[in-house]
């Protein structure tokens, strides 16, 4: 039976459906030496196919072991592999693999933090962000502003935003103090930035975004900000299961793995960790880049002064600007049913 090519490289951990046939489209993919085109399709799994020159191993159906990671996103990260600037991003954290990738299901914007759902299945992925599966997606968020029971009707009723409608599946207010409110609230849609454009909308700011939940997966205290946790098989085939996809058998978590868990000190260790190794390399390139700035600065000194006999040097500074994390542990995510 012949297959779509864009679900079996999904299907093979080479990005979502919608990213690969983007790839295809970009003429990236190519099939025995020719150029791939929307629409192709694969029965015979030997051949040779490429991404970008790249040989890819496709996966049949029946060696597909579908594993997902829960990871808590810290504000700053940016939800892409590679950044020109170099900036952090999600993938810098996840285990590597031998095979395959690891597929982002949806995006966090760099201000918003919480719970962002990777996965070796990219048809998993794709079918979990596809807005005709109303997967529920639960943020805590706090906004600065007067809010009134007719703008919560409002946000539950719809708004018409410039991309369409849109609206709060539920709002469930939590507190707060003088102009700043906490509310949980629940969309189907991974609309661009479309929490903060609702509320914006009812004219109020939202100055803390963080998602802890998607589907019936939680974020929850076990997993400290910046730590991810591979989810067990019962969780696995909770998800597959709510996109209608047939249970996973097999598990990458050995029954010893399963048993002990790792706890939130040793998750809190191994991001600690990660810190300290990313700040020592960002030491190492800093003094290296003063260096080279300081022998480049001096050079450039002489020259003036032979050239204008003018010895004053011009103003430099340090542009090294580092994220400030927010360090208020969230509340227990609720929904009202």
């Amino acid at each position: 039976m012949s297959e779509k090519l864009q679900k079996l490289l999904a299907r093979s951990g080479q990005g979502s459906r919608r990213e690969i046939e983007l790839m295809i489209q970009q003429g990236r993919v190519s099939i025995d030496g020719k150029v791939a085109k929307l629409g192709d399709r694969l029965e015979d799994l030997n051949v040779t196919l490429r991404i970008d020159g790249h040989k890819i191993d496709l996966v049949a159906s029946s060696d597909e072991v579908c594993r997902v990671l829960a990871y808590n996103k810290p504000e700053g990260e940016l939800c892409t592999r590679h950044d020109p600037e170099g900036r952090r991003t999600v993938f810098d954290r996840l285990p590597r693999l031998k095979e395959g990738r690891w597929v982002s299901v949806g995006r966090l914007d760099a201000n918003t933090a919480g719970l962002l759902l990777f996965t070796t299945d990219g048809e998993l992925a794709n079918r979990l962000m596809h807005p005709s599966r109303t997967i529920e997606r639960e943020y805590m968020v706090r906004v600065f502003g007067e809010v009134t029971e007719q703008m919560v009707r409002n946000l539950v009723q719809g708004v018409k935003l410039e991309d369409g409608m849109a609206r709060f599946e539920d709002v469930v207010y939590a507190g707060g103090e003088g102009m700043n409110h906490t509310f949980y609230v629940v969309i189907t849609e991974g609309r661009n930035r479309e929490v903060r454009r609702l509320w914006d909308s009812q004219g109020v700011t939202v100055s803390r975004l963080k998602r802890v939940r998607y589907g019936e997966i939680f974020l929850t205290k076990d997993l400290p900000r910046g730590g991810w946790m591979e989810l067990e098989l019962n969780d696995v085939n909770i998800l597959r299961e709510s996109v209608e996809m047939p249970h996973e058998t097999k598990t990458e978590l050995t029954v010893e793995g399963q048993k002990r868990k790792r706890g939130v000190r040793q998750i809190r260790r191994a991001v600690r960790r990660h810190e300290e190794r990313v700040n020592d390399e960002g030491g190492r390139r800093g003094r290296r880049g003063r260096q080279d700035n300081r022998r480049s600065s001096s050079r450039n000194q002489e020259a003036e002064e032979r050239n204008t006999g003018n010895g004053r040097r011009k103003p430099s500074g340090n542009a090294a600007n580092r994220r400030n994390p927010l360090k208020n542990k969230p509340a227990k995510p609720r929904t009202r049913k």
